[in-house]
């Protein structure tokens, strides 16, 4: 079933459907080992094409030691809820054109917080069976993720009765991070790298460092 998860050409009502089909095969469980590098990804998108970034960052020093940037086109129309068949693609070319393989993958956007809990962390983590985690600037499920105002509190995002992520202050005062699991990590792992990845900034530097340079055109 897991061989579907390429399945990028497709129409809406039939990648809502694959979505349902897939979500079941996405694993929380603990990471084996610490990792040491983490890619960022992030696109630019004009028109019908695509600008997209990787970069691979030191996760304890911060260093970026791999990054790259490639165009392509984008076959996929805007969907809510269907972001992973418009930008997965692009991002899975970027993360093969990487010369240092990442230990887990940062996207920006959604994992198990989603209508069918499969955003593009979950798709892009399934599909290259690494460790993702979803890092977004919006809520797109969920109620009551309002943390503390200080750095580091969190509020659990509740949907359908299930908490599906967290909301994460990555800095005091500052509005909210939305973490979720992608794939092959539990969401207390995904929070406490989120805040450490964002030692300065609201977002943590590998998705940062990534949209700074997918928007170089």
């Amino acid at each position: 079933m897991t061989e579907n998860a390429h399945q990028f050409q497709c129409t809406p009502k039939e990648a809502v459907a694959l979505q349902r089909r897939l979500a079941p095969f996405i694993e929380e469980r603990p990471l084996p080992s610490p990792p040491r590098t983490v890619a960022g990804f992030d696109l630019s998108i004009r028109g019908d094409r695509a600008r997209v970034a990787a970069v691979v960052i030191d996760i304890e020093s911060l260093d970026t030691v791999d990054e790259t940037v490639i165009e392509t086109e984008i076959l996929f129309p805007y969907v809510p809820g269907l972001l992973s068949f418009r930008e997965a693609p692009a991002v899975l070319a970027a993360h093969d054109a990487l010369l240092v393989p990442p230990d887990l993958l940062m996207l920006d956007g959604q994992g198990r917080a989603h209508p069918r809990r499969f955003g593009i962390a979950c798709h892009v983590g399934l599909v290259l069976g690494v460790p993702a985690v979803g890092i977004a600037k919006s809520l797109l499920v969920g109620r009551g993720a309002v943390p503390g105002p200080v750095r580091g509190e969190t509020a659990p995002i509740v949907h359908r009765g299930e908490i599906v992520g967290a909301a994460l202050r990555t800095r005091t005062g500052v509005t909210p991070v939305y973490v979720s699991v992608g794939h092959l990590i539990t969401l207390e792992e995904a929070v406490e790298l989120g805040l450490q990845l964002a030692p300065r900034l609201r977002i943590p530097e590998p998705t940062h460092r990534a949209h700074v340079l997918a928007g170089r055109w």
